[in-house]
């Protein structure tokens, strides 16, 4: 019994572990493919990131980012050959919730854990919505 429990625990372990680190690479990486990109005035995320490294109120900062987010949620739903088709952003979007719960948990007591949260936040959000600007051929030529 005490084998099954330490095998399942240290099995939980490695998955949030492969998942935190999937989610780290996949915003490195998609991050360094996107600063050729324009970015999207539609969208606050940007402002959001520069906003951050300042000793601001982060709840309206968090409050853009939900804005945001739900933009991007009802144009998927409703465009049509838009989608969160791919695994990794499905990822992103898992990982964006989950950093949105940890922002509930740490902002009373951890600014800087909330700042952090907030500032992978606002990545997913860039990733995804050049991710769809890229579906709809929206990319702008550099």
């Amino acid at each position: 019994m005490f084998a099954s429990a330490l095998i399942i625990g240290f099995s939980l372990i490695l998955l949030v572990y492969w998942f935190r680190y999937s989610c780290v690479l996949l915003l490195k990486d998609r991050a360094e493919l996107a600063t050729a990109t324009a970015s999207d005035t539609r969208f606050s995320f940007e402002e959001v990131q520069r906003r951050l490294s300042g000793a601001e109120d982060l709840d309206p900062l968090q409050q853009a980012l939900r804005r945001d987010y739900e933009m991007l949620i009802y144009l998927i739903e409703h465009a049509s050959g838009l989608e969160l088709e791919s695994i990794e952003d499905r990822l992103l979007v898992l990982d964006y919730k989950l950093m949105q719960w940890r922002y509930g948990l740490t902002r009373a007591l951890f600014p800087s854990q909330a700042r952090r949260s907030l500032s992978e936040m606002a990545s997913v959000l860039s990733v995804l919505v050049r991710r769809m600007g890229e579906q709809a051929g929206l990319s702008s030529q550099a």
